[in-house]
């Protein structure tokens, strides 16, 4: 099925109305769809590189505002939501950080959490659907998903700019190591910036 779904995200990504249809998964991505916009991001960009901070920005966008749906059906829809959730593999952990939540702890964890799920391969929709479940600050939530897509969807662009083909070897290959060493760095800058000098 995933790869079925994967070579339709592919042919998508060459259509004329591509932008609209990575508007479309990027904001589906977020709460349900289980292909990243990375697939159609990669080339696009390289179809056409004087369009890539658009295409940053539309998947951005979308993505952040399909977190929102995402959100919604955790704080609305919960036997969905754990359905969408347990397909993922990920129930015991919601529960276990949902009574941790209760008793006061682990915010920040969450946090750190919320921002690697947007900016890893990990799967964000888990996240955002946990974060209404769980109802999670959805200021901070929805600030979380832009910032964190944004710097995720911005590296692939420009890099799919800059190197063209060459980048797409590393990409299959490395995205997990990469954008998890880049995304725990940035967590640990902040954890550090706001707990020894704020």
């Amino acid at each position: 099925m995933f790869k079925g779904l994967y070579q339709k995200s592919l042919k998508l990504a060459a259509h004329k109305s591509s932008k609209f249809f990575l508007a479309i998964v990027s904001f589906s991505e977020s709460s349900f769809f289980p292909i990243p916009p990375d697939i159609m991001i990669v080339p696009m960009v390289i179809a056409k590189k004087a369009d890539y901070i658009k295409i940053f920005y539309i998947a951005t966008i979308f993505s952040a505002l399909g977190g929102l749906f995402g959100y919604f059906i955790g704080s609305t829809f919960i036997d969905l939501a754990l359905q969408v959730v347990e397909f993922y593999g990920y129930e015991n952990r919601v529960l276990d950080l949902k009574h941790n939540l209760t008793e006061g702890s682990s915010f920040y964890f969450f946090l750190g959490t919320l921002f690697l799920a947007g900016f890893t391969p990990l799967p964000f929709k888990v996240f955002t659907i946990t974060s209404g479940i769980i109802g999670f600050n959805i200021f901070i939530f929805f600030f979380i998903c832009l910032i964190s897509r944004g710097i995720r969807f911005f590296v692939v662009s420009y890099l799919s700019a800059k190197f063209g083909k060459t980048f797409v070897p590393f990409l299959k290959k490395k995205e997990l190591k990469f954008f998890t060493i880049i995304g725990l760095l940035i967590v640990t800058i902040f954890g550090a910036i706001y707990f020894f000098i704020i």
